[in-house]
């Protein structure tokens, strides 16, 4: 999949994959009409709450078409029955790095079937708002729990992860009423549960707070109340009825007059309804007035204490790149003093930490599931093929994950390695093969192997579009372990013998991102498995490629020393030809040819321009490790382009040696020769200069290249150490400038303004070019337009003259 001229790839054509529609979401029944007191309660409470259709409210059609849907691990997948089981647990362990007054706990995770983590997938870190999290996981051991635990652990998990999510207690209350079904579809099989501290499984799990979720519907009036008699127990009157006040604090609460959810931490002795509250500067009211006024709400108890209390935290994507940081401090809606005769207690006691750290828990468990995904896709390949390398399931997980992700890696570094080696590999297959054929039917064949149309259909032969990562994570879609209010019907999919998915739904994904993705998984078998790995996986996706030495037969009677100074070439490439006829092909154009030179350069470049984009990208790869992806694709751009071999040839009077027989070309030759002297580049890539180059002059470099690899035996390192010093000074990150079409591109998207390109062929057969770029605030209007050989050049003129006339005109504006 080479790029464009312009860094582009160029290739937006899409394709609907073959995944089975899920069925629809099921609408859960009334249970039965009589309610227990606590439910009734709860009841009285939703008639203050309004009934927003949320994101998962929405038609289930439009859920199924919109939402990117990948394979499920079946790790994580199990019967949704609360049968005894045996669970493996882990401990996540949480570590902020800022100072925030709400300390973190560790969360447990029990599940169904043991994780095969390794040292790199255990560990992670979070984006949160004020700082960075870092996520371990240790494997603790298994135990069985009973159906009542559960029961119980299911329930927690689902009411503390929907209340965070939704903040909705009106679905809440859904959730709540579908534990009353069995249910024993194939179903999310995990628990999450609040950590007790170093302890073996099952006592690590705090079951105290666990079982707090019962509070509304299992506990008797008389459990309201407790026995202690000081004054840190006294009763107080809420939604729930007259409770003893330790039940108010730490607890879960649901205020119907502003249908929020708050998190209660302790009671406030000195505070009461009559208390004054600052509301202004300078202006304060009594509680008990600022309620009346505010909501409407007359307090009957005002002289019992106020309780503080916080909203609760928000959930979000904690994978994605930040950003930049919070100061750390609340912000001014984020604490308040509540009445308790306001509240609904939901659950109690439970700690305010246990909130904070569930609230992660989300993008937590989606890296845990796209790891595993990861994990089995290597697995499906290593049933197929010899294992070749210890390739780290991470490099898979960024492999299969596109940039739309929006996290800290993607693939765009491994696809860049990926297609220079896939390209190089169909091209010496090719040129062994097909020794009678013309370059044209080589380029042919070629295309038919690496086109996005080939990779997106071997690919999806593969099962491999299921595995594809290509949407941010969204907390408001992830589904809620145990929570029964929603089917999804997970169908499991055999991918061989061995191995299984489960799927839900379909989706539609651009050719592109598949192709996308089996280049980028061939770059990371290459980079962690070498040549051979690399080979082996394209060999399983339907790719058959060998690296073996087949001779390069022609029938040839020249005597190469008539034709060319193999000395002074030799010198200059330092190295020496056993067949030094390659040496006269490489040099030959197709207007020179003789009897004696059947063959023109045509072929050898065909193969020298891909042993090159190989060998460079290779060499970009490894000099600068730790390189963004975007910067490393644009210094292969900028290194791998006919312009640049072009000035190249001309540096070192290649052109001097090139058998040609057009009067035309020698014309041009000339011209470029002639104009060279005054370019002044300080390096090599071509498209600072406002000249156009012979095609020629850049092709005699790949063909040259392409002959030192045959002769050598397919050495490809022989081929960069001849051709490497011709190209100095190579472009670094340091002097790389973006290709101006391409930079002219980023920063009108950047700042959405509006582009518009035309071209127009005059009679004399020069281009003209047009770009028009209309600013988004003002409608400034920047133009021009550039004449040129051909089209290439001449957008490129237009791009450089436009850009100059936007930096100037944002340089006004910043």
């Amino acid at each position: 999949m080479a790029a464009n001229d312009d860094g582009s790839n160029g290739k937006t054509s899409s394709v609907q994959l073959p995944f089975a529609r899920s069925g629809d979401d099921k609408m859960l029944n009334k249970a039965n009409n009589y309610l227990s007191s606590g439910e009734k309660m709860l009841d009285e409470s939703l008639s203050h709450a309004s009934e927003p259709c949320g994101p998962l409210e929405k038609a289930e059609y439009e859920y199924v078409e919109e939402e990117q849907v990948q394979y499920i691990p079946p790790e994580l997948v199990g019967f949704g029955n609360n049968s005894a089981k045996l669970y493996h647990f882990y401990i996540i362990k949480l570590k902020k790095h800022f100072n925030y007054n709400i300390p973190l706990q560790d969360i447990v995770l029990a599940v169904s079937n043991e994780l095969q983590f390794d040292n790199e997938g255990s560990s992670f870190d979070l984006e949160a708002d004020r700082g960075n999290i870092s996520v371990s996981l240790t494997y603790i051991g298994t135990s069985e729990l009973t159906s009542e635990q559960i029961t119980l652990a299911n329930q927690f998990q689902m009411t503390v992860l929907r209340v965070l999510i939704d903040r909705n207690i009106t679905k809440l209350k859904k959730s709540v009423d579908s534990f009353k079904f069995k249910n024993d579809d194939v179903a999310y099989d995990y628990l999450l549960l609040p950590s007790a501290g170093p302890h073996k499984a099952p006592m690590i799990v705090e079951w105290k707070a666990v079982q707090v979720a019962m509070f509304p519907y299992e506990r008797a009036d008389d459990e309201r109340m407790c026995s202690l008699k000081d004054h840190n127990h006294q009763k107080v009157h809420t939604k729930n009825g007259l409770v003893c006040s330790c039940f108010m604090q730490n607890a879960l609460v649901y205020t119907p007059h502003n249908r929020r959810i708050y998190c209660t931490t302790e009671r406030l002795l000195g505070l009461n309804g009559n208390s004054s509250l600052k509301i202004n500067e300078g202006e304060a009211v009594t509680y008990k007035r600022y309620y009346k006024t505010r909501h409407g709400v007359d307090l009957m108890h005002e002289e019992e204490p106020l309780f503080a209390a916080r909203q609760l935290f928000t959930v979000r994507n904690c994978l994605q790149k930040s950003s930049g940081y919070l100061k750390d401090k609340e912000t001014s809606s984020a604490g308040v003093e509540l009445p308790s005769e306001l509240c609904y207690i939901i659950m109690s006691p439970v700690s305010i930490t246990t909130f904070y750290s569930f609230s992660f828990a989300p993008s937590i468990m989606h890296r845990i599931e796209s790891w595993i995904i990861a994990l089995n896709l290597k697995k499906m390949h290593l049933c197929h093929s010899m294992p070749n390398g210890n390739v780290p399931v991470t490099k898979v997980l960024e492999a299969i994950t596109t940039k739309k992700c929006l996290e800290k890696f993607h693939l765009e570094s491994f696809e860049t390695l990926g297609d220079s080696f896939l390209k190089y590999a169909a091209s010496q297959q090719l040129f062994k093969d097909l020794q009678d054929q013309q370059e044209g039917i080589l380029s042919s064949e070629r295309e038919k192997i690496i086109s996005n149309d080939s990779l997106c259909r071997l690919g999806c032969n593969s099962n491999l579009p299921g595995f594809i990562r290509n949407e941010p994570f969204e907390p408001i879609t992830w589904l809620v372990p145990g929570d029964r209010s929603l089917s999804f019907n997970l169908e499991e999919e055999a991918l061989s013998d061995k191995r299984k998915m489960y799927i839900r739904g379909k989706r539609v994904i651009k050719k592109k991102v598949v192709a996308d993705v089996v280049e980028a998984l061939i770059g990371v078998f290459l980079s962690e498995g070498g040549e051979m790995a690399a080979l082996s996986f394209m060999s399983w996706i339907g790719i058959t490629v060998d690296f073996v030495n087949t001779p390069y037969t022609r029938e040839l009677t020249l005597q190469p020393e008539k034709f060319i100074n193999i000395q002074h070439l030799e010198s200059l490439l330092n190295y020496s030809f056993n067949d030094a006829s390659l040496l006269v092909e490489a040099l030959t154009h197709g207007s020179y040819m003789l009897p004696e030179i059947p063959k023109c350069y045509q072929r050898l470049e065909f193969l020298g321009d891909a042993v090159l984009d190989y060998m460079i990208t290779v060499h970009l790869y490894n000099k600068y490790p730790g390189m963004s992806p975007g910067m490393l694709t644009d210094l292969r751009s900028a290194s791998v382009n006919n312009d640049c071999y072009a000035q190249s040839a001309v540096k070192v009077e290649l052109h001097k040696h090139i058998l040609h027989g057009s009067q035309n070309l020698h014309r041009a030759i000339v011209n470029t020769v002639n104009d060279f002297d005054h370019l002044s580049l300080k390096s090599t890539f071509g498209w600072e200069s406002e000249t156009s180059f012979p095609k020629v002059l850049g092709d005699v470099i790949e063909s040259l290249a392409g002959a030192i690899l045959v002769d050598s035996g397919y050495d490809k390192d022989k081929v960069f150490e001849s051709i490497r010093p011709l190209l100095d000074p190579l472009v670094t990150p340091d002097t790389l400038k973006l290709h101006p079409v391409r930079e002219l591109h980023d920063i009108c998207q950047k700042n959405h303004y509006t582009m518009k390109k035309s071209a127009n062929r005059s009679d004399g057969g020069t281009i003209s070019f047009t770009i028009e770029v209309v600013t988004d605030i003002d409608n400034i209007v920047l133009k021009d337009s550039c004449m040129a050989a051909n089209k290439k050049m001449a957008e490129r003129l237009a791009s450089k003259s436009v850009l100059k006339l936007l930096k100037e005109y944002l340089s006004t504006i910043t």
